[in-house]
Order: C-alpha cells, then sequence, then structure tokens
C-alpha cells in the first residue's frame, strides 16, 4: 500500500517509527509536512500539492497533526478525504478532541465517566463555579493548553478565585474541574486502535507534581487494565470518532474518569512501558480496514 504520514517532523520519535513500521510490513510510507501542503480546491478534481508537485494517490493517510496547527492541518486531512483517501483519524474528529469543552460535553451526553467541570465565561459567576465543583482544591485548566502546560492546582477556594480571575482577565478560556485526590498524580494512558485498547501504561508525576506528563518529568510503568476502565475507554474513542488516539483516565472513587481523548497520542513512552509493537499494530488496523471511500465522512463534516 501506499501510505502518507502527515508529520511536521520527520525526526521525531512517532514519525519515524510510523515509517519504519509500515516498511517492514512491505508499504511504501512517505512523511509530509503538513503545513507545506496546499490544495487545489477545484470542480470535481480535489488535489494536494506539495512541493510545486500533486501529490500522487495514496491508499491511507495517517495524520500526526500537532495541537498548534489544528486548523490547518484538520483542512489537509479534508482534502485527502474528498479526495477518496482513507484517513485514519478523521478530520471531523481530530478537530472535535482538540475543542476540549466540546469533548466533555459530547463525553458526559453518552454517559462517559468525567470528573465534574465547569466552564464560565464572566468573574462573577466564579464563587458558585467553584461551588459547583466541589470546591478546593480544584483543577484550573486554559482550553488550549497540551502537555500540562495551563493546568493549575488551587488549593484553597480563594487561591481558585485569584486564578479564575486572572485567567478569566486575560480573556483566557478556562475549565475548572474537581480535583481527584485518590489518583495520587497517576493517570492511565489508554492506546485504542480500532475497537480495542491495545497498550495501557500508568504514568506517575514526580515528588510534588500532580501532573502526570512524561514531559514533565513523569515516569511510565505497564499496567492491568480492568474491565470498567478499558471499556470507559474504547467508548470514550467510539464518543469522539477516533480510530487511533489516547485516552487518559483518572481511578477516582467512582471508577474512572476520563481526562483527555488525544488524537495524535505519541508512541515512544507506550512503546517503552508496554514494550508493545504500537507502530505495528496501527498498520495492521490500516490494512484491514483501509479502501477507497471508505472514510465515514468523505469530506463532508
Amino acid at each position: 500500500m501506499k501510505i502518507a504520514v502527515l508529520s511536521r517532523n520527520e525526526n521525531l520519535y512517532s514519525t519515524r517509527r510510523l515509517k519504519e513500521a509500515g516498511e517492514a510490513r512491505g508499504h511504501q510510507v512517505d512523511v509530509i509536512d503538513t503545513l507545506h501542503c496546499y490544495m487545489d480546491i477545484t470542480r470535481s478534481r480535489p488535489a494536494v500539492r506539495y512541493q510545486g508537485h500533486e501529490l500522487p494517490y495514496y491508499d491511507a493517510v495517517i495524520p500526526r497533526i500537532g495541537a498548534s496547527v489544528t486548523f490547518y492541518g484538520a483542512a489537509v486531512v479534508r482534502q485527502f478525504e474528498m479526495m477518496g483517501t482513507f484517513c485514519v483519524n478523521e478530520s471531523v474528529a481530530i478537530s472535535r478532541s482538540r475543542d476540549k469543552l466540546r469533548s466533555l460535553q459530547l463525553l458526559s451526553r453518552r454517559d462517559v465517566g468525567l470528573p465534574r467541570t465547569g466552564f464560565a465565561n464572566r468573574p462573577d459567576n466564579v464563587k458558585d463555579l467553584i461551588k459547583n465543583v466541589g470546591g478546593a482544591p480544584l483543577v484550573i485548566k486554559l482550553l488550549e493548553g497540551t502537555q500540562g502546560i495551563g493546568v493549575v492546582l488551587a488549593d484553597t477556594d480563594k487561591a481558585a478565585e485569584s486564578i479564575i480571575e486572572a485567567f478569566m482577565g486575560l480573556k483566557a478560556d478556562i475549565l475548572v474541574q474537581e480535583y481527584i485526590k485518590e489518583a495520587g498524580g497517576a493517570d492511565i494512558r489508554c492506546f485504542v486502535v480500532g475497537t480495542k485498547v491495545v497498550a495501557a501504561m500508568k504514568r506517575q508525576g514526580g515528588e510534588g507534581e500532580f501532573r502526570s506528563n512524561l514531559h514533565r518529568g513523569g515516569t511510565a510503568k505497564l499496567v492491568r487494565l480492568s474491565k470498567e476502565e478499558r471499556a470507559t475507554a474504547v467508548k470514550a474513542a467510539k464518543v469522539m470518532g477516533l480510530n487511533v488516539c489516547g485516552v487518559d483516565l483518572l481511578q477516582s472513587v467512582n471508577g474512572p474518569v476520563v481526562m483527555e481523548v488525544n488524537s495524535s497520542p505519541g508512541l515512544e513512552g507506550i512503546e517503552q512501558a508496554t514494550q508493545k509493537d504500537v507502530a505495528g499494530l496501527i498498520y495492521e488496523f490500516i490494512e484491514t480496514n483501509a479502501a477507497l471511500m471508505s472514510t465515514k465522512t468523505k469530506g463532508k463534516g
């Protein structure tokens, strides 16, 4: 098969592994810089151009769209969908998952476990906003933050008020969430491919750190999931419409709760922690499911 990996950097671990794993299975794999693509939007014959040439037809595209280029990246993926290419994750699903508020609203409607969350626009709602999520300690998140950046733990209601008012003064959109103390600064990353969790790791934050992101010095190890955790991760991926994603769970007294669904999960941490060929499992999914015009929205989303 002829497969394109959309990635800004061919030297990133995840991009390299996807190229290596695909070629090891006999596929032609091209790494294409998303931002260097430009679209030929014309009647009946949509095309993608790159470095002065029209790109050939690809059987499948694996989008590795960074958060900072979501809008343009999703547009490029949509163009491939309109050309009939099978996209592992579709443009609509990528855009949906990148909007933290929209994601939580969709998951809430489908009865997926979530930490209690508030969202507001004006400072005169702050006291009730804090009270409604159970009071301090609580977590305040920038809507556009990634890799733990823009996530703050407020220990008291007064501190929470000050932080929220400061963010609102900067006209930043924020979420306010209950703090799951029993998680102990750890979360579980479930790597979903198709309708299965193919690998899972427990990430633990460093000493005195409530954020478990590996980019912030957290550690990771293999973890065995409960039936409920596995089912929650698969359901969250399905609600988002993602075929390949990382679902981050916290273990609470009320069962697993979803913190985030990531449409471009990194491969390095999960492959090292679990010793699984996750990149190869993504190609297994492609080999089974890729077919002309088999992308659900066909670029209509």
